[in-house]
């Protein structure tokens, strides 16, 4: 399978402190028992999270969209 980068998870998230909050989040998900959303056979869960992101199977909720914007 392809190599992740972070470009590919960068045309879908606008800053790459969010990308690092995404997968922080999705991973723990995953820890706690959520399924994968992709297949992806003998990655690490960090590896798996990114790759959920670049294909556009994680999405921000809008309501942290706003916040984040009135954070700035």
């Amino acid at each position: 399978m392809a190599r992740i980068t972070i470009e590919d998870c960068m045309k879908r998230v606008s800053n790459r402190f969010l990308l690092c909050n995404m997968t922080a989040r999705r991973v723990r998900q995953v820890r706690d028992g959520s399924e994968y959303l992709i297949s992806s056979p003998k990655n690490e869960d960090i590896v798996v999270s990114l790759r959920e992101i670049a294909a556009g199977k994680i999405i921000l909720k809008e309501k942290e969209k706003e916040k984040e914007k009135e954070d700035n």
